[in-house]
């Protein structure tokens, strides 16, 4: 165990820390890049997005059964 006196004492100003909020800089209004993204017109859904929406549906329906199907053809399960 080290004595009492063997012991530095810091002096006390020696450590301070500056508060977070004293460093921080105000938000810029400007674009943070030289570029702005281009924004593509909207007319409205098509068949190209009905017909994606559609396969995101129906895909992993049709994956699942035909998961569970192959499952029980292996196991031996099915009928």
């Amino acid at each position: 165990m080290a004595a009492r006196g063997d012991i530095e004492i810091i002096d006390r100003n020696a450590a301070r820390l500056k508060p977070a909020a004293g460093s921080m800089r105000a938000p810029s209004a400007s674009a943070a890049g030289p570029f702005e993204p281009v924004v593509p017109p909207r007319k409205g859904a098509g068949l190209g997005d009905a017909l994606v929406t559609g396969l995101l549906v129906v895909y992993p329906a049709f994956a699942t059964v035909a998961a569970v199907v192959v499952g029980f053809a292996l196991s031996g399960g099915g009928a």
